[in-house]
């Protein structure tokens, strides 16, 4: 038996309409997809938002407004691989914008609570250097920060 993929379901307490064109809004290549509405047998408000289908990157994503029940937390987050310094700077500054919290280590929680690891390409590459010691001053260095300054970490892994 094959699945047909996998789809990541987020759960909002009446702001998953808000919050899937947020997020369209900060990823390229990103649409939205159907929205479904609460009809008299759900057990929301007919009419309101049920939930909304959205792609990001080629990920798809489902919001659904489940009520109060239910928080985000850290133990779940997404990592967004980026190529270089203007793409952390686009994800981090874009993500925290409007009530997000900044993190350690490349981490920030977004307006909604939905924890988010900006991350360059290149740290990953870092950390996996057979010469621990390189990748020890790097880790040391990620610690350290906040939003990830690659050429910060380049410095640790030269030794600066």
């Amino acid at each position: 038996m094959t699945a047909k993929g996998f789809t990541t379901c987020l759960w909002f307490d009446g702001q998953a309409e808000e919050a899937a064109n947020f997020y369209v809004s900060v990823f390229k290549d990103s649409s939205l997809g159907d929205t479904l509405h609460h009809t008299e047998s759900s057990p929301g408000s007919e009419g309101n938002v049920l939930t909304v289908e959205f792609v990001l990157n080629g990920q798809r994503f489902v919001a659904l407004n489940g009520g109060p029940d239910f928080q985000f937390s850290e133990a779940i987050s997404f990592e967004i691989d980026c190529e270089n310094q203007a793409e952390v700077d686009h994800y981090w500054d874009k993500l925290v914008e409007g009530g997000g919290e900044h993190g350690p280590c490349g981490w920030l929680k977004d307006r909604y609570g939905v924890s988010w690891q900006v991350t360059p390409i290149r740290l990953t590459e870092m950390l996996k250097d057979p010469d621990r010691t390189r990748a020890d001053r790097v880790m040391k260095a990620m610690m350290q920060m906040h939003k990830l300054d690659i050429a910060e970490l380049e410095k640790a892994y030269a030794g600066e």
